[in-house]
């Protein structure tokens, strides 16, 4: 897969967080965001993701696999663009009135696991056995950030976003 942004910009009332931006990810590939405290990488991510929508410029998926699929404008409200990847970031709100084991499940209704991963078994890998039942509200902001990172490396999708 490859995610391209095409003259992409973000902007907040009259402030530019970032503009001009031309590059493509490719699946297979690490990358890197770096820069100071409100330089806009949580903005960019945001954007990739499909949380927020770009004020210009475009986001082109296309399926680097499949080698003839055309690249494809897409729109994150009207497509299905959480299906194909996932993200965590400390910014991200998890559901506090579920349980761990309550969360984990509902977020497998809409973005499997991978293969051997079931709620139980992601729960002993983060080794909060004694916290499955409790409520997410309940946990350290550290815990929290435990969770959020598994439900993103352990989906079945070919992007995850950190």
């Amino acid at each position: 897969m490859k995610i391209s942004l095409i003259n992409a910009g973000k902007r907040f009332n009259r402030e530019w967080i970032f503009r001009n931006i031309d590059y493509t990810f490719s699946s297979g590939q690490a990358y890197a965001i770096t820069g100071p405290n409100g330089s806009g990488k949580s903005t960019l991510l945001q954007t990739i993701g499909g949380a927020l929508l770009l004020s210009e410029g475009e986001i082109h998926l296309s399926d680097a696999d499949q080698g003839t699929t055309p690249t494809k404008k897409v729109d994150p409200i009207t497509e299905n663009w959480h299906a194909l990847l996932s993200i965590a970031a400390p910014y991200l709100e998890l559901i506090e009135e579920y349980t761990l084991l309550e969360f984990l499940r509902f977020h497998q209704q809409f973005k499997p696991f991978r293969a051997g991963m079931q709620p139980e078994k992601i729960i002993e890998i983060l080794h909060m056995t004694v916290y499955r039942d409790k409520q997410i509200r309940v946990f350290s902001s550290g815990m929290k950030q435990r969770v959020r990172l598994a439900q993103a490396i352990l989906s079945e999708v070919p992007v995850i976003l950190l």
